[in-house]
């Protein structure tokens, strides 16, 4: 059973996980489609630009990624808080 200190802590390290995964997902969908684009048009992926490619292409990767490590991430920060379900 999850102590109200645990519960806490739990929502403590969600939040600072959120945090991060929108901090990468910020960065892949605005810097690498927008901001860094000519850097990334050096570089080519099946005959596209990088930079196009992350911008069509890369950044929904990346978002599937990240939800796919928040749900693997989350059942570990549940069960070392104690607040998993059976």
């Amino acid at each position: 059973m999850a102590t109200p200190e645990n519960r806490r802590a739990h929502w403590r390290a969600n939040l600072r996980l959120i945090a991060g995964l929108l901090f990468v997902w910020a960065f892949v969908s605005f810097g690498c489609s927008i901001f860094f684009v000519e850097f990334l048009d050096q570089y080519q992926i099946g005959g596209f630009k990088l930079g196009f490619w992350m911008a069509q292409q890369g950044s929904i990767y990346v978002f599937v990624v990240l939800i796919a490590y928040y749900a693997w991430r989350m059942n570990r920060l549940d069960r070392k808080y104690g607040v998993h379900e059976d």
